[in-house]
């Protein structure tokens, strides 16, 4: 099993707080509102919402995948992380055994926040993951990333 790790980081005018509550707290309820054509909905599964907590994820008809199962596996309220992992759905191929998110809100100098995100793919024997196949998982989350901020500049009374 190969480990294939892609970092980025992502800055915004928006608090660290503010944008936890939205982009991870509410995630659920706010993404399928804002970006319906990435995200159609997500439901838990099994659990409470905390850590060891499973989401079904219905991707909208835009996205080249229909749904992923994942798992939480952190929040931190008071930290501002969270992560997760991909644990099944047609993200996940006969290449991949999982795919492992974490992602952690600074405050950055002029008041707002830096996103920083890492992603790990396991893959499955020794099979490779291909610049292409992240390309696009990461242009969909920065699609996301960008209808959530959009929403809290133009609502800057949500999610205080």
């Amino acid at each position: 099993m190969g480990v294939f790790t892609y970092e980025s980081e992502t800055t915004t005018v928006i608090t660290p707080a503010r944008l936890f509550k939205a982009f991870v707290l509410d995630a659920d309820n706010l993404i399928p509102k804002v970006a319906p054509q990435a995200i159609k909905s997500s439901e838990i599964i099994e659990g409470s919402g905390g850590p060891g907590t499973i989401k079904k994820i219905t991707f909208g008809e835009g996205s080249q995948f229909n749904y992923v199962k994942h798992r939480i596996d952190e929040i931190d309220n008071a930290n501002f992380t969270y992560a997760c992992t991909l644990i099944e759905g047609d993200a996940i191929s006969e290449t991949l055994e999982k795919i492992a998110y974490e992602i952690k809100l600074v405050a950055s100098p002029d008041g707002g926040s830096i996103l920083k995100s890492t992603s790990k793919y396991h893959t499955k024997g020794d099979h490779e993951i291909k610049e292409d196949q992240i390309k696009a998982g990461k242009e969909e989350a920065s699609g996301i990333f960008k209808a959530v901020e959009a929403y809290l500049l133009a609502n800057p009374a949500a999610y205080h």
